[in-house]
């Protein structure tokens, strides 16, 4: 493929818009409010979720620069870095994957670095003082040194997808939603979704965001990520950072019984590190009573369960 040529994301068939369907749940109708589900996790196989609407129009640009090696940041359970492979190998992109945390010698990779290995990435490990400079120039430079790559045939994809690009293809989901819902709940890793969720919906609604992570950073990632796709910040969003669960990639006995009960309930895979926090955040809202009798709320669905061993 030449610069000159368009990415045809289309022979992917991705199932958009996702389907919005109701979900008959007693916790919310007992304070009258409605639980819609909207199942961006359904958009593609292999590239679901808000994982689609971010990295849509970053391999578009990829492919338009004519840099066909894609290299992106992540966890060890990042579901960026799976989302990324797979896209490598549907599409014919090179992928590098920047691994937070040093490689533990003589043991397997995990679930979900195993499937990112199987489709073709190079994972390289940085130790975390590094990590937290990934953004810097010059370490991207040393890890392109490092993997024996032209640092102009690698086209960078920030840690979770998230750029202003991303914030625009989030726009969409925004715009899906429009006189659904007066509240649309979505988890929250690097704010991209958010952002651009908030920005698509219509003037009578608003979005709520559960960060996953601990640190109460992320409002001001927002605005950042905003700023840069819109000029400033937009819609009428917030955040709840209650239910992190003690952080990323933490789970307890308590969110895995809430996301089984939710899967027995309504026959839907729930996601821990993402969906099993904002759908317990958002039930957790409605016990408290955030939302009026009569309302409306949507829960994004944006991501599947973790590979099996």
């Amino acid at each position: 493929m030449t610069s000159s040529e368009a990415l045809d994301l289309t022979a992917l068939r991705p199932r958009l818009p996702s389907p919005l369907r109701p979900a008959e749940d007693e916790r919310f109708a007992r304070h009258g409010v409605r639980l819609l589900l909207k199942r961006d996790d359904l958009i593609h196989p292999e590239l679901p979720g808000n994982k689609w609407r971010k990295l849509a129009p970053n391999l578009r640009a990829a492919a338009a620069s004519g840099r066909r090696t894609l290299l992106t940041f992540g966890g060890a359970y990042s579901n960026h870095l799976r989302a990324t492979a797979a896209a490598g190998r549907l599409l014919g992109f090179a992928t590098v994957g920047v691994v937070r945390g040093q490689e533990l010698a003589g043991r397997p990779l995990n679930p979900s670095l195993a499937r990112c290995a199987a489709d073709g990435m190079r994972l390289h490990f940085m130790d975390r003082a590094t990590y937290r400079r990934k953004a810097e120039p010059a370490v991207v430079t040393a890890v392109c040194a490092r993997t024996e790559l032209e640092r102009d045939s690698v086209y960078v994809v920030p840690e979770g997808g998230s750029n202003a690009l991303a914030v625009l293809g989030c726009a969409d989901l925004g715009r899906e939603l429009r006189g659904t819902a007066g509240t649309v709940a979505v988890a929250c890793g690097t704010g991209g979704t958010l952002a651009g969720l908030a920005a698509g919906l219509g003037t009578d609604q608003r979005a709520v965001g559960f960060p996953v992570l601990r640190g109460g950073f992320l409002d001001q990632e927002v605005r950042d990520l905003q700023r840069a796709a819109f000029g400033g910040p937009t819609g009428d969003w917030r955040l709840d950072d209650r239910f992190h669960f003690g952080g990323f990639a933490r789970t307890s006995p308590l969110l895995d019984a809430f996301a089984e009960d939710f899967e027995d309930r309504h026959g839907l895979p729930v996601e821990r590190l993402y969906v099993a926090k904002m759908l317990y955040g958002l039930t957790a809202l409605v016990e408290e009573g955030a939302f009026p009798p009569g309302s409306s709320v949507a829960a994004v669905i944006t991501g599947c369960p973790e590979p099996s061993p």
